[in-house]
């Protein structure tokens, strides 16, 4: 009996089926809802944005910056901009490799008539698809905060129309992209909904998804240029508030997974986006390039061509008797190497203050003969690498002898020409007088913990102590004047304390001597290494040392003819003039509409009256309006006049020169908040 009633698997599969089949039924429909307003409003935002962007077919403003770098990016040669992380070169790069650039022009100066190579359209393309569809974000991010459609509708014409965002956003600059990245990731924060967390028994994976959004736009913003990073903090802050409260709600289950969750998605997916953007700056721009000096010996070696061409063949250890260029692993002023030359320090400085007047030694900032020196045994006389080759280790005693003067390297109780606190530092000449030769030098290899205590080429930064005085060689970041060539003064510091760039070098380039007599040294010297050593640095490695050059890296604050001052923003005292004709009348101008820049100031120095106001009547238990809309009037603070205070206050406090242009971030959010103030005054004041 039971057998009868058995079903094959077939059979049952078969029935499920049936009874799906039977429960569709036919035709089937799917029914969508448009809002003909934001087609209507995007369809301008691309109009306004990306109708005739390739007028005019000339450098306009900052493309002549940032076009070096697309072209770098199509050659893959390495560069450096202190300006901010390499995702929005990247993406600049991205719409000249699809419209087939070859990285082939010269951007020498604003107004150079564009090439028949250059596909101009294709340059100014991205910037102007992010300003479009920042038209549309306007739109919903007023609405998810809240507010009526008309509201929404007002703050995205004003958005729309703003003349500043229009001319920014048609030409190949990176404001229009940032402000896109801004606007997305205060959306995805707002339309993942604060209120329901996806930890709650009604969540779906589409809040997860909303979730990762927020962090994958933070990354960009921040990738673009680092003022992102202070719109992500924002954000950052109020996941954490919102975070705070739902721990203490004992209503809630499964909370802990919920923060970690929200940990992942906001703060180490972000950190790990970082990462890979420069992980693909790096694999990109892998060639030798023109701000190589402003890296580590290393960091130049493992380039393509260049420091690593030179460098290819050079044996890994020091040895008593190498030849060797040792190289300041500071940058500042600029890179140098130990260097000297047959001349002497004068007797008197300018000042009156007299000097050994021994053979000058600098700190060179070009490759030359004269920066070859030989490491040699104090107690041997040998100036040739033995067989085997006798390593030098960290403690070891060596003097350093000029390979062209054959002067050991020397300090004595001799102030410095430029620096007198600290003391000179010189090649040796004997003069019969009562001055000793002190040139021995005490090896002290500061980061031995990871390469170990034998002295390495580029690897080992070392710092040279002075065995009598315990001063330290150390480059000083002064100029010598004309009797020194302008070259930078290196001297004996004797109060030297921790770990200052200054005070370290490395060998750069290095050879095993083979000659003893002076001039088949000399013939040496001028021939090129030859013996060979392979290292290439880790990702990580090549990562912090250049996001420390771009953070570390003084950049140009010398006035330009369009500079400007925070001040001059929000009062509307200044403009850029973009492009002019060479021949004709046509111009193009960034600067403010009047009504939009003054209706957001208006709009700000409103919501900071109402806000006080509210407060202070609620501090005496006075309630002018409903508790929600008091939450929905400090959200839109939170979000509008936050966004705008943290995408202008921090220029108050920036050294570098400033333009009209670095105020747009905040202008956007200052827009949204015009419509918002009127809204509420209209609703909750004047009824």
């Amino acid at each position: 009996m039971s057998k009868r009633n058995e079903h094959t698997p077939n059979q049952t599969c078969l029935k499920q089926r049936g009874t799906m089949l039977s429960s569709i039924k036919l035709p089937i429909v799917i029914r969508a809802e448009i809002n003909l307003v934001l087609v209507v409003l995007t369809a301008l935002g691309v109009f306004s944005r990306l109708y005739g962007i390739h007028f005019p077919k000339a450098v306009v403003f900052d493309e002549v910056y940032y076009g070096q770098f697309v072209s770098l990016y199509m050659k893959r040669v390495f560069f450096i901009d202190e300006s901010g992380p390499p995702l929005g070169h990247m993406i600049l790069a991205f719409g000249a490799y699809i419209g087939g650039f070859d990285g082939n022009f010269i951007w020498n100066r604003i107004g150079a008539e564009y090439s028949s190579n250059v596909p101009v359209w294709s340059l100014r393309l991205i910037p102007a698809l992010a300003g479009s569809l920042s038209v549309p974000l306007c739109y919903i991010l007023v609405v998810e905060l809240g507010y009526s459609h008309l509201t929404a509708l007002g703050a995205t014409l004003l958005f729309l129309m703003e003349n500043s965002l229009i001319v920014q956003s048609r030409f190949m600059l990176l404001e229009s992209v940032l402000i896109f990245f801004l606007l997305l990731a205060v959306f995805s924060v707002f339309h993942y909904p604060m209120v329901i967390t996806f930890f709650t028994p009604d969540s779906s994976p589409w809040r997860l998804v909303w979730l990762l959004l927020t962090g994958v736009t933070c990354a960009c913003a921040v990738g673009v240029k680092y003022m992102g990073l202070f719109t992500y903090l924002l954000l950052l802050g109020l996941a954490a508030v919102h975070m705070w409260q739902l721990i203490g709600d004992r209503a809630l289950s499964n909370v802990s997974s919920g923060v970690l969750t929200r940990f992942l998605a906001l703060v180490v997916l972000p950190l790990l986006l970082y990462l890979g953007f420069f992980y693909v700056h790096l694999t990109l721009l892998y060639r030798s390039g023109p701000h190589d000096q402003m890296m580590s010996s290393a960091f130049q070696a493992s380039l393509e061509g260049g420091l690593a061409r030179i460098t290819q063949g050079q044996p890994l250890e020091m040895a008593y008797g190498s030849q060797v260029t040792l190289r300041s692993v500071s940058s500042k002023p600029i890179p140098c190497w130990l260097h000297s030359h047959k001349a002497n320090y004068p007797i008197r400085y300018e000042n009156g203050r007299g000097s050994s007047h021994q053979q000058q030694v600098t700190c060179y900032p070009f490759k030359d003969v004269n920066n070859w020196w030989i490491i040699k045994d104090p107690g041997r006389c040998d100036l040739v690498v033995s067989s085997p080759p006798r390593p030098v280790r960290h403690g070891d005693v060596v003097q350093l002898l000029h390979g062209m003067t054959s002067r050991f390297l020397n300090t004595h109780d001799v102030a410095a020409p430029m620096s007198p606190h600290a003391q000179e530092v010189s090649g040796y000449i004997d003069f019969n007088v009562s001055m000793p030769a002190q040139n021995l030098w005490k090896v002290d290899i500061a980061n031995r913990e990871t390469e170990q205590e034998v002295w390495k080429t580029i690897l080992s930064e070392v710092r040279l102590v002075h065995v009598k005085t315990s001063a330290v060689l150390k480059l000083s970041g002064s100029a010598l004047p004309e009797w020194g060539f302008r070259q930078l003064e290196v001297v004996g510091d004797k109060i030297y304390k921790g770990y200052q760039p200054t005070g370290v070098w490395n060998v750069e380039e290095h050879r095993y001597g083979r000659s003893q007599e002076q001039k088949e040294r000399e013939l040496e010297l001028h021939s090129p290494t030859h013996i060979d050593i392979n290292r290439n640095l880790t990702f990580m490695a090549k990562f912090l040392e250049l996001q420390w050059r771009m953070l570390t890296v003084k950049q140009e604050t010398s006035e330009h003819k369009y500079s400007s001052s925070p001040l001059d923003w929000i009062t509307m005292d200044t403009n850029i003039a973009y492009w002019l004709h060479h021949t004709g009348n046509a111009q193009i101008h960034l600067m403010g509409n009047l009504v939009t820049w003054s209706l957001g100031n208006l709009a700000l120095m409103g919501y900071l009256l109402l806000f006080l106001s509210y407060l202070l009547r609620r501090r005496r238990k006075i309630e002018d309006i409903p508790e929600d809309t008091w939450r929905q009037l400090l959200l839109a603070g939170v979000v509008c006049a936050g966004g705008w205070a943290v995408n202008y206050l921090p220029f108050f406090m920036m050294e570098k020169t400033l333009f009209l242009y670095h105020y747009l971030p905040a202008l956007t959010f200052q827009i949204l908040l015009i419509p918002v103030v009127l809204e509420h005054v209209h609703t909750h004041v004047l009824r």
